[in-house]
């Protein structure tokens, strides 16, 4: 899934043409940062980017619906990717273990992605690490069996987004050691020093052992409108400057 995303960024939310080549889903990928950092929006974006590969349609879970679509994406007034994106909302963790203990009931075609925003709220209802890691595995599972209806060479690509705090508690801790050992790519977004009028935050990528670590600035301006730009350090050490590290981050 980092690579999904990384086109989603280094194109600057652009929408991708279907005159490329599609690589493989990859490891799944936990997108991390603060409350307001742009996590739902940059989920919104990699759902339009793999609506239009032609692979199946997206499963987007969340907990409520959104309230508007997500300003800055390229694709996100384009009615044939929109269509593909299907919207579920359990509003309970209960209510998302029955969903994704039924997917395989589930008629028509098989998803391409399996996109869950806003992890943490489920979890907060049971902090047991018992309970986090259950609901980790049934999203395994769950892309997994996807995977395999999709056919031989085709897989389900998984994305998770989970709100991170400043002063995370023992069991925010926790919860994030154990997510960390089954999403082996992990996209942070970092607050930055903002430009007048922007929200900015330094967006690191660490697709798992599938390649170097990337990073991009992220702003947001007055109007909601995403705009992405290369980080200024990337073509030297991409891991060097201000903000590279995160409480949590590894």
């Amino acid at each position: 899934m980092a690579e999904t995303l990384k086109r989603v960024l280094s194109r600057g939310g652009t929408a991708w043409s279907r005159e490329e080549n599609t690589p493989a889903a990859g490891p799944p990928l936990l997108l991390l940062g603060a409350p307001g950092s742009g996590k739902t929006t940059l989920l919104f974006a990699a759902a339009l980017e793999a609506a239009g590969e032609g692979q199946g349609p997206v499963l987007f879970l969340t907990r409520r619906p959104l309230q508007s679509l997500p300003r800055g994406t390229g694709a996100a007034l384009d009615p044939m990717r929109l269509q593909k994106i299907r919207f579920q909302y359990p509003p309970s963790t209960r209510e998302l273990f029955w969903l994704l203990c039924s997917a395989h009931e589930a008629p028509g075609p098989a998803p391409s992605l399996l996109l869950l925003d806003g992890l943490e709220e489920y979890l907060a209802e049971d902090p047991e690490p018992q309970k986090a890691a259950y609901l980790t595995a049934l999203l395994l599972d769950t892309a997994a069996h996807f995977s395999h209806r999709l056919g031989l060479g085709r897989d389900c690509g998984l994305m998770v987004a989970l709100q991170t705090q400043e002063e995370a508690d023992s069991g925010d801790i926790l919860h994030l050691a154990l997510l960390q050992r089954y999403f082996p790519a992990q996209c942070w977004l970092q607050p930055d020093a903002p430009g007048p009028g922007d929200n900015g935050l330094r967006a690191c990528l660490e697709p798992g052992g599938l390649g170097p670590r990337t990073e991009w600035w992220v702003t947001f301006r007055s109007d909601g409108k995403m705009m992405i730009a290369p980080w200024p350090t990337q073509a030297g050490d991409p891991s060097s400057g201000k903000g590279s590290s995160s409480a949590g981050q590894p």
